[in-house]
Parts: structure tokens; sequence; C-alpha cells
């Protein structure tokens, strides 16, 4: 039976480990090769890809690209050849370790991803560290910022779009006399109602707040808190109403001003790929007038350049 318009033939997982190993063999690595396949192949691919390398030149391909790359090019291949629980758990062991303590990466991590993504995390993270998530966010983390954190990667909260008006009002009322109403601040509201809300329920008390108050959340929380624990709370809350425009922002930032925060362009381009990056394009072009694309193209160059504008897909 002859089907019309057939698809280009699709590589195997064999071809492509094939092709990885020829790209590294001979003087110097194509590194233009590398980033044509593995810019392209989804989290199963990459999987499979990995098996096929290490059965066919009993070689293990992530040592290898370390081996063969370097600088930002080497950290961002090497953060996408995991698939996306397994890249969250990274990204936080290293924010939770003593060496390359960095909070604000691990607690944009945790605040910026659904529960059932958190539940997937932990599992990785307890499999690849041998040790809690939790563990780690006690040894590192302190004061408000650890209580919120621990409670929010705890505690089971609802996905689904629905809330009930009347409890975000009573919350909004009990965020305003924690905060803004008193002197000094009950962190433990915060903590309670940040992390046992679902994000539906959140961006409902953030309009009711508004509504209430006529002051927003946000700036209630900036003005009532700081530090890590300021951050982890407006993270969470405004990923509760638009995620997309969260990243947005953070790309902006990272992009803003002299030099580029190299370590946030990488971690929110590869974290996002495969998650929502369609949104985050559209939520920048609408709110910087100028595309992702073009951003990050004037702010990178080389391999790395073509690495990131690869993930990130046609420029739209």
């Amino acid at each position: 039976m002859a089907t019309l318009n057939v698809p280009p033939a699709l590589t195997s997982p064999r071809d492509d480990a094939i092709q990885l190993y020829r790209a590294f063999k001979g003087f110097g690595c194509d590194t233009s090769a590398v980033i044509n396949i593995l810019a392209h192949r989804d989290s199963t691919q990459r999987m499979l890809i990995q098996q096929e390398y290490k059965t066919m030149y009993s070689g293990d391909l992530l040592k290898r690209l370390s081996s063969e790359l370097s600088g930002k090019l080497e950290t961002a291949v090497l953060l996408w050849m995991h698939d996306p629980p397994g890249r969250d758990a990274i990204i936080v062991k290293q924010g939770l370790s003593s060496d390359t303590l960095n909070l604000e990466a691990a607690t944009e991590v945790i605040c910026s991803r659904t529960p059932s993504q958190i539940q997937t995390f932990k599992q990785h993270y307890h499999a690849k560290f041998g040790v809690h998530l939790e563990h780690d966010i006690e040894s590192h983390a302190s004061g408000d910022h650890k209580q919120l954190l621990l409670a929010y990667v705890s505690v089971p909260r609802y996905e689904g779009r629905e809330f009930d008006n009347q409890m975000a009002q009573n919350d909004a009322k009990a965020l305003y006399k924690a905060g803004e109403k008193k002197l000094g601040t009950d962190e433990k509201t915060f903590i309670r109602i940040f992390s046992e809300r679902s994000a539906a329920h959140l961006a409902a008390v953030n309009s009711a707040y508004h509504n209430m108050y006529g002051n927003s959340l946000k700036k209630a929380v900036k003005g009532e808190t700081s530090g890590h624990f300021k951050h982890a709370l407006l993270t969470i809350l405004q990923c509760s109403e638009n995620p997309a425009n969260y990243f947005a922002k953070v790309l902006r930032k990272a992009m803003k001003g002299l030099g580029t925060d190299d370590t946030t362009l990488i971690t929110v381009i590869v974290t996002r790929t495969e998650i929502d990056m369609q949104y985050i394009k559209a939520e920048y072009l609408k709110k910087y007038k100028k595309t992702l694309n073009d951003a990050v193209h004037s702010e990178t160059s080389g391999h790395y350049r073509a690495f990131l504008l690869a993930l990130l897909g046609p420029n739209q």
C-alpha cells in the first residue's frame, strides 16, 4: 500500500550514537554536529542514545561530552542530557552543597515546580544522591526560608483550577493581618498559606487581596520580608499566576545591564524547553518588544549561542 507524503527518515538512537562517536573522533571535536543532534532530541531519545553509545563503544556518553566540550556549552549540554526531574535534582543539589552553595537557584527550581514535579524530582534526588532533599534543605537553608522550603516540598497540593472564593478572601485577610496590618510580620501565616494552597487558589488570594486592600500581595511580600524568604514567596506567588511571565522576567534580568548571568540563562532555557518555552517566548515578546531569540543572540556567542538558539526553536 503506497503512502503519500512520507515524513523524512528519522534517525534512530543507534545512528545518533554513531554520528556522535564520529564527531568526537579525529582532530578536535565536530561541535556543530554534536549540537545539531542533541538539541533536537527529546528526553526519551537522549536516554536511548546514551544506552546505545554505551552498548556500542562501552563508553559513557556524558563523560565523553564532558571531555570534548568546555565552558558554558559543556554546562548547558550536560544539563540538557538529563530528563527534567533529573535536571531539577542536579540544580537543587548543586544549590544545596557547601562548596557550590546557590540558594537562589535551588529556591527558584523548588518554588516554581508543580506538586507532581516536586514529588518526581524528590525521588530522583534520593536515588541519585542517596540523601533526602529535606535533609539538604535542613542543612543548608535557615530561618523562615528553610521552614517554607520544607513545607513546600512536603505538602501535597491540589493541582486543579477550582478554588473557593470565600476561602481565598479569608486567606487574604489572614495575610493582611500577618503583614501590613501589624508591626513586624507573622511569617508563620505566610509560610502556611503559601505552602498549602494550590496555584489557582493563591492567584485568587492575590486578586482578593488587591480588591480588599488596594495593594498588591506582591508589594506586601516585598515590604514585609527579605532575602531568600522573600525570593521564595515571590516565586511561588508569581508562578501561581503565570509561570511563563515569571521566567520571561528572570531571563530579562539575567541579560540586562553589563555582563550576562549565564548560569541563570542556561538553567532557565534548558529546564523550560520541554515544559513551556513557547509561552515564555510569547510573554517575553509581549513584555519587552523583542524576541527572546534576539535577546539571547546578542548576549551569547559561538557554539554556546548556537546550542541555546537550537533549544529555543524558531525566532518568533
